[in-house]
């Protein structure tokens, strides 16, 4: 194919890694298959390459900080390292996409230290987001940066309301949360460190406890029955059903004593039909857990117990509600429940997902209910959203339609699979979908380069992860029979 190189110019790249350079001068020495490591060449760094809009020490004189008071921020806020990372073609942080660009340079932060900073930045910035407005997915520049935020041109009716100028969006996406404790939870996993554990990081925490309370109410009165309004509720004026939630901006009515969490929108920004969205859930009891075992080995043991028994109790919640019987497949997960016993059994690409719940932690990819649920998304009879076409087949999603499959959902295909072949057909078609020799959001599956977004880092960085994945787990793949496995850090 002789894919062709992307890499912007070393002047122009936002941030910059020596060691992410060597990751990728190894794999350039090993990698048999030239494309694959083209894309990985442009992939791995993308993120770093283009999309660190802001990047900040901490170190900044008075003035600057007079300035921030001056605009009505509190002394307390956008302290120490800080660090902006759009989406990629859009200016503005998704909470998710954020968490997972960065994910592929986490075992380096140990030996980095300006990658150490850049994550540690970010996880200062995200709890900013989430102490300014927890029910929100994605947000503008942070005011020190001196940015201009940029409008969505939506006209959203929001509640709990929203400072535009500080927010994007505001699609309430249990997920965001989630991954603000992944990016915490990772970064001590790789570094051993707890510099993350301000006072604002503590107070962020607290603002998701909160809206986990809130949101693990349902529609009615336990005890009078009577209907009571979601503190989440979102309203866009708009033809796609998937862009607002019905009843008022409620959405369709939930259940009491599931111990699930409700969440309003998908990881693909598309509204939940049934509001207890699974693989959401999944995330959240594992990352709360993760939490919990670093907090009690800090001292934090009151906070500690609190967020091991939520994640207890929402993982207790996916396996009793969750699960359901299906008379072709099994038992399988659910999609989305509502506690009172409807399910929707289908899966999207985007993550979290049913498909990448071995990836998330929740289980081992042996389980009976994963594989039987595995079994019944990636097949066309089984799962609405697996599209096929003559030139690409993969799970896509009702964001972008009925033709379009996601090149990510064959990467986390590869990654939850021990099969040599299957890992390498996954490989062998996103590459076929990437003649840009970066990685698309979708391609069309009669067409592939009939596609969305040419400039996603989420994607880029999801194929970065699956290289390194299989270049430790199945290194022959990649490197020829008898190589050695190539642990990215060590």
């Amino acid at each position: 194919m002789q894919l062709p190189y992307q890499r912007p110019s070393t002047h122009c790249r936002t941030f910059e890694s020596e060691l992410v350079e060597k990751v990728i001068r190894d794999l350039n020495a090993s990698m048999i298959d030239r494309d694959l490591f083209r894309i990985f060449e442009n992939a791995f760094p993308n993120t770093l390459d283009t999309t660190v809009r802001w990047h900040v020490d901490g170190t900044e004189d008075e003035t600057h900080r007079s300035h921030l008071w001056s605009h009505g921020i509190e002394p307390e806020a956008w302290q120490g390292l800080q660090s902006f990372i759009v989406t990629g073609d859009i200016n503005a942080e998704w909470l998710r996409d954020s968490t997972n660009q960065l994910a592929q340079y986490q075992r380096l932060a140990k030996k980095d230290k300006r990658i150490e900073n850049l994550i540690l930045g970010a996880i200062n910035t995200q709890a900013e987001y989430i102490i300014e407005s927890p029910y929100c997915n994605a947000f503008q520049p942070p005011p020190p940066s001196r940015l201009n935020p940029s409008d969505n041109g939506q006209g959203d009716t929001v509640h709990p309301a929203y400072e535009p100028s500080k927010v994007f969006e505001c699609k309430y996406e249990l997920d965001s949360l989630a991954h603000f404790l992944a990016l915490s939870n990772q970064f001590h996993d790789h570094t051993g460190s707890t510099a993350y554990l301000t006072p604002r990081w503590y107070e962020a925490v607290e603002s998701l406890t909160q809206v986990l309370d809130q949101q693990s109410k349902s529609t009615f009165d336990e005890k009078s029955g009577r209907f009571e309004r979601q503190m989440y509720r979102f309203q866009r004026t708009t033809n796609t059903g998937t862009e607002t939630l019905n009843l008022g901006g409620n959405g369709n009515p939930l259940n009491y004593g599931s111990g699930l969490v409700r969440s309003a929108f998908r990881p693909s920004d598309d509204a939940t039909t049934l509001g207890f969205f699974i693989p959401a859930n999944a995330m959240m009891a594992v990352e709360l857990k993760r939490a919990a075992i670093i907090l009690s080995a800090a001292g934090s043991t009151n906070l500690a117990a609190e967020l091991k028994a939520r994640g207890d109790t929402i993982e207790k919640g996916v396996w009793e509600h969750g699960v359901v019987d299906h008379k072709k497949w099994g038992s399988v997960f659910a999609f989305e429940v509502d506690g009172y016993g409807s399910s929707i059994l289908m899966d999207d690409a985007n993550l979290p997902s049913l498909l990448a719940l071995p990836l998330l932690g929740f289980l081992k990819p042996e389980e009976r209910t994963y594989q039987n649920t595995r079994k019944m998304i990636l097949s066309k009879d089984g799962n609405p959203y697996y599209l096929t076409g003559h030139e690409f087949s993969g799970i896509g999603g009702p964001h972008i339609g009925l033709q379009n499959a996601w090149p990510m959902s064959l990467l986390v295909q590869a990654m939850t699979s021990s099969d040599d072949d299957e890992i390498k057909r996954c490989l062998n078609d996103v590459k076929r979908a990437s003649p840009l020799g970066l990685v698309h959001e979708s391609v069309n599956v009669a067409r592939v380069r009939d596609y969305t977004r040419s400039w996603f880092a989420w994607a880029n960085s999801v194929f970065a992860q699956t290289i390194l994945d299989v270049a430790e787990r199945k290194p022959h793949l990649l490197f020829g029979e008898g190589k050695a496995p190539y642990v990215v850090g060590e």
